[in-house]
């Protein structure tokens, strides 16, 4: 399965398959035998290329935070999809996607309403706690999928743009 990772201004592309103790993984042109084992107290163990090390992993929607071997790691995934709107700006950013879970709690974008990036199209709740989503580029809102009160999946797609004709 592809992942792709960044750090603060570094990004970093992965592959991660299953093995016969954990997984694979696929970083450039080398593969590692990797496995996290999680510990009844919350840590967890990660074992990479038979080297183990105690590690606590937190995570806050796409943001993983790691602390390991005394020092503390912020890491961020992004989805391949935004992933790639953001490198051509293509048609990939015509897709809103939603970053996790949740229901719809208010929306401020109707179809054929022209908006401008970091414009706030609407708000969604998951786990008690409100997330705004701004569009991700100037465009006109072409199709909105749910409605108030609605819920739906990590990745679900809340909302279709096309460009400002």
């Amino acid at each position: 399965m592809h992942h792709a990772f960044k750090l603060e201004d570094q990004e970093y592309n992965l592959e991660l398959s299953r093995a016969p103790a954990g997984y694979r993984l696929h970083l450039a042109d080398a593969m590692l035998p990797v496995n996290l084992h999680l510990e009844d107290d919350g840590s967890a163990v990660l074992t990479v290329q038979g080297r183990s090390e105690r590690v606590l992993v937190a995570t806050r929607g796409d943001d993983v935070f790691i602390h390991l071997g005394g020092v503390a790691y912020q890491l961020r995934y992004e989805h391949p999809l935004q992933r790639l709107a953001a490198q051509s700006q293509g048609s990939a950013a015509d897709h809103v996607r939603a970053p996790m879970p949740g229901s719809l709690v208010a929306l401020h974008a109707k179809p054929g309403q022209a908006v401008a990036r970091g414009e706030t199209l609407l708000v969604m709740e998951s786990m008690k706690m409100e997330t705004t989503i701004a569009a991700p580029r100037d465009g006109v809102v072409e199709v909105v999928h749910f409605a108030v009160g609605q819920t739906f999946d990590r990745d679900a797609l809340l909302l279709e743009m096309k460009n400002v004709d």
